[in-house]
């Protein structure tokens, strides 16, 4: 009997020990898997963290676009569309000029409307004005009269005979013929030019700002 209690209490010993050791085990266990879960958990919060700062990045970029030379064949803005500028002339696109060489006057229209009548000088006989439809080829402010025989020039002022402007509407192998003011006023009404048609200074400026290169002239016997 007494035999038997030293080897239970062996045993109970034996057991107890084997008890605290495994405890001991499972806790250092326990320990280890909890430091690694901790370790995990920081680096995917960082890996996370890390991720979320390039998707910023990324959305950043994207939203901020770097400043660029522009192209040089096309406008900086291509949101703004400048004003097209419209020609000098456009109120002048349907203006026509209509001579009758009988009646011995200019009549200007715009469209349908007659803006305004001039008297004028014609061609003396031999020396008659073409009559069909032309149009305007040349205007001048103040031009230069070459004489066709002496190559003299005479420059603009009261001596010119081209006077205060010059609108041609025909030009061939001869010579040209057009508008023109003069420097003797008192002879608009008669015949006496070689082919051109002579005004008054003041009303070949008036002619002259109604009109543009292109415009239709008829004229009429």
């Amino acid at each position: 009997m007494p035999v038997r209690r030293t080897d239970d209490s062996i045993a109970r010993s034996i057991m107890l020990l084997c008890i605290g050791t495994a405890g001991v085990l499972a806790l250092a266990q326990w320990q280890m898997i909890a430091g690694r879960f901790n370790t995990d958990s920081s680096q995917i919060a960082s890996l996370q963290m890390r991720e979320r700062s390039q998707q910023s990045l990324v959305v950043l970029e994207q939203s901020i676009q770097p400043l660029s030379n522009p192209d040089p064949q096309s406008p900086a803005n291509s949101t703004i569309t400048p004003l097209e500028s419209k020609p000098k002339t456009a109120a002048k696109t349907d203006a026509r000029v209509v001579v009758s060489l009988s009646k011995r006057h200019v009549q200007v229209y715009q469209g349908s409307q007659l803006l305004d009548k001039y008297a004028i000088a014609v061609a003396k006989p031999g020396w008659e004005t073409p009559t069909g439809t032309f149009q305007v080829l040349e205007m001048e402010q103040d031009p230069t009269w070459v004489h066709p025989i002496t190559g003299i020039a005479v420059p603009p002022g009261n001596n010119n005979p081209l006077g205060a402007a010059w609108i041609g509407f025909l030009s061939n192998e001869v010579g040209e013929i057009g508008f023109h003011g003069t420097n003797q006023e008192e002879l608009i009404g008669e015949a006496v030019s070689h082919g051109c048609l002579r005004m008054r200074n003041e009303d070949v400026k008036e002619l002259y700002a109604h009109i543009a290169k292109g415009t239709p002239v008829i004229v009429e016997q």
